[in-house]
């Protein structure tokens, strides 16, 4: 069984798991150098995938009923979070954006579905009517103690919106902050056989203690040209 088929089938239960818990099911996908590297330096973005692991996630985008990036991530690479490479439908894309940095060049805003922008109650009111006069929409909700979005509530809130599921590609800070909060239900890592010495996911620990991170079960591998993609569930220990 291929990666797409192992996560197609948590993906088929999805509306049952949003009726049981309230919030989507939520998948980790991202790539990495083998060591650990998602980027060179912050803020520069580094083509890591080759095109058939690139085809796996535009595959996953297209099984998705979402797709969620941090502001850091769009203020980078500036994505579309569509599908381009196969067949299938495009992601609602949502954007973690506490203080409202959303740019107006945005490419997220010339795709056929408006972005979400997850800010915080306290962002500037200006600055969300700017953005909506633009085609955006702000979705205004209450910060965790460090003053960013909280994700739990943000999940809760797409869950009472409809979306059974979620891609979360990033960044690094996204991907410590789910993590950390226990809020992922599967991760599918591509690993890309270079080493680059720059920015690992890791690095954004803060205050975030290792016991906080899980352990991966039910793993398993695909090579996919010269990329190894890893799908795995993740299981804390008991606190």
């Amino acid at each position: 069984m291929g990666i797409m088929e192992q996560v197609n089938t948590p993906l088929g239960e999805a509306a049952a798991y949003r009726q049981r818990t309230g919030r989507p099911f939520v998948t980790l996908s991202y790539a990495q150098s083998l060591d650990g590297s998602i980027a060179a330096r912050p803020g520069r973005p580094l083509a890591l995938s080759g095109s058939k692991s690139m085809a796996l996630t535009h595959g996953l985008r297209a099984a998705h009923d979402g797709i969620l990036v941090g502001i850091g991530t769009l203020l980078a690479d500036n994505p579309r979070l569509n599908v381009r490479l196969v067949e299938g439908q495009d992601p609602q894309p949502i954007v973690v954006d506490s203080r409202l940095r959303f740019p107006p060049y945005a490419n997220l805003l010339r795709n056929c579905r408006v972005p979400w922008i997850a800010a915080s109650i306290e962002a500037d009111p200006e600055r969300q009517a700017a953005l909506e006069k633009i085609g955006a929409r702000v979705l205004r909700l209450p910060p965790a103690a460090n003053g960013w979005v909280d994700l739990a509530v943000l999940l809760r809130h797409l869950g009472e919106m409809g979306l059974n599921s979620l891609m979360v590609e990033g960044g690094a800070q996204i991907i410590t902050s789910f993590l950390a909060s226990r809020l992922v239900d599967q991760v599918v890592l591509t690993i890309a056989p270079m080493l680059v010495g720059g920015l690992r996911v890791m690095d954004y620990l803060g205050q975030h203690q290792v016991s906080c991170f899980p352990r991966l079960r039910r793993v398993s591998y695909q090579r996919l040209g010269e990329d190894l993609v890893l799908r795995g569930e993740p299981h804390w220990e008991s606190a």
